[in-house]
């Protein structure tokens, strides 16, 4: 009962009251929990209590066979299973995971792969041993991937050949790295080959029963003032909360969606694991080796999704096509998350295709925040109403809520009672984990205002977090990515404005006295591949500016928000802080 301790950790550190159910242990050693009107059983297991369930309906025939999980290359390589085969398949990778490796229940798994079957294989392998998955994507740098298995101390890491040199250059530097699991046709000196194990394991496995708020993954955060932090998440914060949240994109059993999203970010999990088997729905994935949006059109138009999920750059990009060309005559829902969706794309899509866009809202931290649900009226500049276990309000700055129409900071009520959905907190990080609480609200680094009718719009970031095309960025990684390059003293990262991307980011750099006479767009060039090479590359500045010096308090500190406020101000465009 080591994770009960862990609950009784976690309700205090939240400040949760337990109601008059109390905490209690039967003969079966179970532990009931209640957070408000909100049930939430001792064990749960997303493989075994929602993926099985609709397998075991399959085999004695209650329900007809259909597609769970649909994969398609785009050059005609197509792979589809059913819940049945999906569960077999991940009983294979959980064998391999806690058989093959040796991994045992809590070890931390570090997954970098991209969108090939064997990422859903994989997570739901981990969520059967239990083991604590770590998402990343494989635009990662060795420095991103050094950084993840150190602080983590992952005992594993399965990757593919878009990282294994990355993996291969820093797994020396990281002690507790035990196990380096390929997914590729090919083999490697070090490398246990994951998919020659999955052909080998059997198909049964007996799931781990795991609790309700035993950590199961971890994510890593984009970093604001410092290096990602870990976000931990337990099998209710993610399972159970996305099956309390599914429906909400219209999606019913045996549709077919599609997510448009990295593999290492939490949307893909939600949207493209838990929302779909939650309702005994099919998952269609793309490989989509880049970002194309005629290959998205052609897909639209030739295989039966039924709703799409992607950030709003998705839909812009689409719009800046020929749409008269293609139909979708199966598409019906429309949803979009990770940035603001702006009124004139709502309307430019409308008018081309006569479908509507639905918002929702979100972080790393809390999962699915708000929505425009398929029931819901669209208000466009609006991400709709907060999720149904969430009581989110908008707060000044000592944690009072603010009447309708005000502007102020975005949190979610977690005292005195915690809702499901919450992470667990940052992992070996209390004090960060505290200092995100305001009163009784968790502060989600968001300024808003919610109108009469409990809609809110979205102002902008109380912080320095850069989002640019669904793409959450710490300006500090940049930053430390930047200082490497002896051309580079000093140097300040922002957010700019940008029509396509919504913002990109921007560098202002003081240069060394030995290279200001350079030519600065070659320089530019440099210091821009110089980041691509050092970090993932969608964190480059797509703008660098060199300036003489840098605005800074009187204790030295560079102040970035007075050059992100004369950026915004100087494009004629208003960015909340």
């Amino acid at each position: 009962m080591h994770w009960l301790r862990k609950v009784q950790g976690l309700c205090t550190l939240w400040g949760t009251q337990m109601s008059s159910r109390t905490l209690y242990i039967n003969s079966r050693q179970l532990v009931s929990l209640q957070w408000g009107h909100q049930e939430v059983p001792a064990k749960f297991n997303f493989a075994s209590d929602v993926l099985d369930h609709w397998a075991d309906m399959e085999k004695a025939g209650k329900r007809l066979p259909s597609p769970a999980l649909w994969w398609v290359n785009g050059k005609g390589k197509e792979l589809m299973w059913n819940f049945r085969e999906l569960s077999e398949n991940s009983q294979q990778a959980a064998n391999v995971l806690s058989g093959a490796c040796g991994l045992q229940r809590g070890d931390r798994v570090a997954v970098v792969l991209p969108r090939v079957p064997e990422w859903w294989l994989v997570i739901l392998g981990c969520i059967r041993a239990g083991l604590i998955f770590m998402p990343g994507t494989i635009q990662m740098k060795s420095t991103d991937i050094l950084y993840r298995l150190q602080m983590s101390k992952a005992k594993a890491i399965v990757a593919g050949d878009e990282v294994i040199q990355e993996v291969d250059t820093v797994a020396s530097e990281c002690p507790s790295l035990r196990i380096k699991l390929l997914v590729s046709e090919k083999s490697c000196d070090g490398w246990l080959n994951f998919k020659k194990l999955l052909n080998e394991a059997s198909t049964t496995h007996h799931c781990v029963e795991t609790g309700s708020q035993e950590a199961s993954a971890i994510y890593f955060t984009s970093g604001t003032s410092g290096l990602p932090k870990m976000a931990e998440h337990s099998y209710s914060s993610l399972g159970l909360k996305a099956k309390m949240d599914a429906g909400w994109t219209g999606l019913q059993a045996s549709d077919i969606m599609w997510t448009i999203s990295d593999t290492g970010w939490i949307l893909n999990i939600l949207c493209s694991l838990m929302e779909p088997w939650a309702l005994g729905a099919c998952t269609f994935v793309h490989l989509l080796p880049k970002f194309d949006p005629l290959v998205i059109l052609k897909t639209l138009s030739s295989y039966p999704i039924k709703s799409m999920m992607g950030a709003p750059i998705v839909y812009r990009m689409l719009l800046q096509q020929d749409l008269s060309s293609y139909k979708f005559p199966h598409l019906q829902n429309c949803v979009t998350v990770g940035e603001s969706l702006l009124p004139e794309t709502l309307e430019n899509w409308r008018a081309q295709t006569g479908l509507d866009i639905r918002e929702s809202y979100g972080q790393t931290e809390t999962g699915l925040t708000c929505m425009v649900s398929k029931t819901m009226k669209i208000k466009p500049g609006y991400m709709g109403t907060a999720a149904s276990c969430y009581d989110v309000q908008i707060i000044d700055d000592k944690g009072n809520v603010l009447p309708p129409g005000t502007e102020g900071d975005i949190g979610i009520r977690v005292k005195p009672i915690r809702p499901i959905g919450i992470f667990s907190g940052y992992v070996d990080n209390p004090d960060k984990t505290a200092a995100n609480i305001r009163g009784d609200f968790w502060l989600l680094g968001d300024r808003g205002i919610k109108d009469e009718d409990g809609y809110f719009q979205f102002m902008g970031r109380a912080n320095d977090i850069i989002n640019s095309s669904g793409y959450r960025i710490g300006p500090s990684e940049v930053e430390n990515a930047l200082m490497e390059h002896p051309a580079v003293v000093e140097t300040a990262v922002i957010s700019s404005p940008d029509p396509v991307r919504g913002e990109v980011v921007k560098a202002f750099v003081v240069l060394a006295s030995q290279f200001l006479s350079h030519d600065p767009e070659q320089l530019t060039k440099e210091l821009q591949q110089h980041v691509k090479s050092v970090t993932a590359p969608y964190k480059y500045p797509r703008k660098i500016e060199f300036v003489l010096n840098l605005p800074k308090t009187v204790t030295g500190k560079i102040q970035r928000a007075k050059l992100r406020d004369k950026e915004w101000k100087m494009s004629g465009k208003a960015r909340a802080q």
